[in-house]
């Protein structure tokens, strides 16, 4: 994956890497016990520490909630498991090799909800891709087979369910829009797989509000709002917890960064911990729209899109902003039909706020306008000609599987 001329991404769906965990101990309860050997010369000493931080405190909250989800596709050849028992020289089997699924990748989900006899389970939509049978390993071991209730491909999440009886523990959301750059961040979930499930990973949130740009399997092209984070993430993590100290999912891991593409400013230089996860407040407004309809059908304004710090000078200055107007987005074009137009907004206004939060880019227009949803009456605060207007937007119906507001 690449981000728009700038960087190389892993969309880390299928296992991958190594873990480290961090972090000063508390140490308490601390007994010592020694051994004399024969001659009484010397003495081998052993500690035993009971270590409780924080940070394993926010582990332990969150550990039973973190599954792993494996993607069975079906395969035209045999399997070695196949061969082993037989069933290659099996007359009687030989029509049916194209119905074995196998497995085909593994990624990480996080159980979020338990009502009555279904408990569901938030993962990445490129993790159960092309799946035609899911199943979810338990923290505690279990395999439990999985229904997708709904998935999106624009924002890369989707919601399963399994039988709740395996339940007993669910993941609380923290509020992600009050996140602070600097703070602890962990992530938890499946690098390389199952074989190495419930891994974590401690860093600190390096950034927010990051425009990642990623491409999906259908050929889209995905403005992510993302957190970024140098907790590790690797192959296999996608659809897993990125936690605070409190052990409340702040984010769903998605992606992250693995080289630059030679000719930029980094010279095609390999990457380190530059992670990023879907934020949390963007999570559960996708989610409660998946386990409501099985889709996202999005509000959309009608508008292409160019960041003001995308202009150069010349082009800011024909706009004739204020000094004081420093982000935003500039409407590039207006699409016949749609609110915007029938709003009254043109080519050149430069929107600035929705409602009471501020526009800043496309992507968290996107984000803002996506809080919304169809038939809402929106204000839109923008500016044409150096003079700030408002106007009253009602969102119609569009899918945004195929058509949604874009950047140019």
């Amino acid at each position: 994956m690449e981000k728009k001329n700038i960087t190389s991404l892993l969309i880390t769906g299928v296992a991958g890497g190594a873990i480290a965990l961090g972090g000063s101990a508390i140490y308490q309860n601390m007994t010592n016990t020694s051994t004399a050997n024969n001659n009484a010369n010397s003495s081998v000493n052993t500690v035993n520490v009971q270590v409780n931080t924080d940070t394993t405190k926010a582990i332990k909250k969150i550990s039973n909630t973190v599954v792993s989800v494996l993607n069975y596709q079906k395969s035209s050849s045999n399997s070695d498991l196949e061969r082993i028992f037989g069933n290659e020289n099996n007359n009687n089997n030989n029509n049916n090799d194209s119905n074995n699924p196998q497995l085909a990748g593994e990624g990480s989900g996080v159980i979020y909800k338990k009502d009555g006899n279904t408990a569901y389970v938030v993962t990445n939509y490129h993790v159960i891709e092309g799946a035609s049978s899911l199943e979810v390993l338990m923290a505690g071991g279990q395999k439990v087979t999985a229904e997708v209730v709904g998935s999106d491909a624009y924002s890369d999440l989707a919601v399963l369910k399994i039988d709740a009886k395996y339940v007993k523990e669910t993941a609380t959301f923290g509020n992600s829009d009050k996140l602070t750059v600097g703070e602890p961040a962990i992530a938890v979930g499946s690098p390389l797989g199952s074989e190495y499930a419930n891994s974590a990973t401690e860093g600190i949130v390096s950034s927010l509000n990051r425009n990642v740009v990623l491409q999906n399997n259908q050929g889209q092209t995905i403005n992510v709002n993302a957190i970024q984070t140098d907790a590790a993430i690797n192959p296999g993590n996608s659809g897993g917890a990125l936690i605070n100290i409190q052990g409340q999912v702040i984010g769903i891991t998605s992606s992250k960064i693995t080289s630059t593409p030679s000719g930029t400013s980094s010279n095609g230089v390999s990457v380190e911990g530059m992670g990023f996860a879907i934020p949390a407040n963007d999570v559960v407004n996708i989610i409660n729209k998946l386990e409501k309809d099985g889709k996202v059908i999005r509000p959309a304004l009608g508008v292409q899109m160019v960041n003001l710090s995308s202009l150069s000078q010349n082009m800011l200055a024909s706009l004739n902003l204020p000094e004081n107007v420093t982000s935003g987005v500039a409407i590039a074009e207006v699409q016949s039909g749609m609110p915007a137009a029938k709003a009254g907004l043109k080519k050149g206004d430069v929107i600035v706020k929705i409602n009471d939060d501020e526009v800043t880019s496309s992507v968290n227009l996107q984000s803002t306008l996506y809080k919304s949803s169809i038939g809402d009456t929106i204000k839109v605060t923008y500016y044409r000609d150096g003079k700030q207007a408002t106007a009253n937007i009602k969102l119609d119906k569009t899918n945004s599987d195929i058509n949604f507001d874009k950047q140019n």
